[in-house]
């Protein structure tokens, strides 16, 4: 059996390659490491959001529910992209609401960057289940 030696994060940046591991820097001070498109996690009323966004757009969308225009905000939704198939493929919505004048069901996506696989999920959801995301 081979035996395990501990490798450290400051043992990782001072290797030869340690240039090439930057963004594991902070850790090594004793912080956390980054988010890959440097969002900060929030919370808003003892709920978790991945990036002031989308708390920021919660916190908005808590407002309009109050006023009436909307209904119940859902979080997190999931929906399957590939019905049937082999594997599991699932987008998950940030929001989804239903504006109270006209019935309309609303999923919205709080997007700072879009990634290919976002717009691949994003034509997806359109094609199996005939709904465009809002993006806000």
């Amino acid at each position: 059996m081979a035996r395990r030696t501990n490798i450290s994060v400051k043992d990782i940046l001072a290797s030869k390659v340690g240039h090439l591991n930057q963004h594991l820097a902070p850790l090594a001070a004793g912080g956390k490491k980054q988010n890959k498109y440097g969002n900060q996690i929030a919370h808003v009323d003892g709920q978790r959001f991945d990036s002031k966004r989308e708390a920021a757009r919660y916190g908005l969308l808590v407002l309009r529910r109050k006023a009436g225009e909307i209904g119940l905000i859902e979080r997190q939704v999931k929906y399957e992209l590939n019905p049937g198939g082999g594997f599991s493929y699932i987008y998950i919505a940030d929001f989804r609401y239903k504006v109270i004048q006209t019935g309309e069901t609303v999923v919205e996506d709080c997007k700072g960057h879009r990634t290919k696989e976002y717009k691949r999920k994003r034509r997806l959801m359109l094609k199996v289940h005939g709904i465009k995301i809002l993006e806000t």
